[in-house]
Parts: structure tokens; C-alpha cells; sequence
């Protein structure tokens, strides 16, 4: 696939994602009874299927969760000129939130009913600079490992032609939800 298929493809789903969030409940947080008894899974699949409210982060820095799996999740992202630094280039927080994004959501969707969990560690490495030239960038987010107290997940920025931008790794710690 050309990297002009690839980016068309790219665009085609986060269209598709965005018109079920555009139907849906808008950006927020879902109610207790709209993911009780849900897995992680469950929980990101009604969200990316615009059943339940998702987060506003994602408009504000301009990218959007667009796929998930058991121990996946991915998010594509715009690099525009209002996430550039004084330099020229694409501020390394926003590299951080988009993988920090497919990190966590990667790690929910291991959770259990009844389960949490939230990131005690975050490490990014920028390997190559970012502008608006480039069209659109996709977070991959992978578990390495899903245990009852941790989580460890890897995630990469990578363009539609293959080049890595960033790379990135989490511990998250795991724990019994309040009122559970």
C-alpha cells in the first residue's frame, strides 16, 4: 500500500470514528451505570462507538482514539501549527499526550469489571521532529504485560509512510475501583 492509500485510509476512519462521536453523547464522563459490569474492552469499544461520552483532551489537541483490541489501542493525530513550539516544531507535550493516550487505553482494555488503573510512569523518546507537513500521526499503544497490581505498555508514533517520530514506554498501576 502507497503511503497515499495509507494516509486516505487513515483519513476514511477517522471520519467514520468522528461521525458515531459527532451522533453521540458528546465530550465528558460516562456515568457510573454506563460502564458498570463493563471490561476495559467494553468500556472503549461503546466509546469509540459513540455510546458513551468521550474525552474532551482529544478535540482540544486535536486527535481522536480511532481503533481498539484486547491490549490495543490507537489513536491518529493532526499536527498543526497551534501545537508548534517556539521553534518550529511540534511541542514535545503533545507527543506525549497522544502516546500517553494509546498507553493508558491500551492498559484499560486488560481491566476487569470492577477494575482501574492509572500511570505512575511515563517515558517518551522524540526521535524525530514533527510539523504540520506531515498530515496525520498514529499512536499505537501495546500491553507487554497486564498483571493484578501493574501494567506495562509500549507505544509508536509513527507517520503514514512508516517514519518514527516517537516512541514511548508506561508502568500503570492496577487497583480494585472504589465502591466496588
Amino acid at each position: 500500500m502507497t503511503t497515499m492509500n495509507l494516509l486516505e485510509r487513515w483519513l476514511r476512519e477517522e471520519a467514520e470514528v468522528q461521525a458515531r462521536l459527532d451522533a453521540g453523547p458528546g465530550p465528558g464522563v460516562a456515568r457510573p451505570d454506563q460502564i458498570a459490569g463493563k471490561t476495559g474492552l467494553e468500556v472503549m469499544q461503546a466509546m469509540l462507538a459513540g455510546e458513551i461520552p468521550h474525552a474532551e483532551i482529544a478535540r482540544t489537541l486535536d486527535f481522536a482514539l480511532v481503533e481498539v483490541g484486547p491490549g490495543l489501542a490507537v489513536f491518529q493525530g493532526a499536527p498543526l501549527q497551534r501545537h508548534l513550539n517556539p521553534m518550529g516544531t511540534v511541542h514535545g507535550g503533545w507527543f506525549a499526550t497522544l502516546l500517553d493516550s494509546a498507553l493508558g487505553c491500551a492498559v484499560h482494555t486488560m481491566m476487569p469489571p470492577g477494575r482501574g488503573y492509572t500511570t505512575a510512569e511515563l517515558g517518551v523518546n522524540m526521535v524525530r521532529a514533527l510539523t504540520p507537513k506531515v498530515p496525520r500521526v498514529r499512536a499505537e499503544g501495546r500491553v507487554i504485560h497486564g498483571g493484578r497490581q501493574l501494567a506495562t505498555a509500549e507505544a509508536r508514533l509513527v507517520g503514514p509512510d512508516g517514519t518514527l517520530y516517537a516512541h514511548a514506554t508506561t508502568t500503570c498501576l492496577v487497583f480494585e475501583l472504589p465502591g466496588r
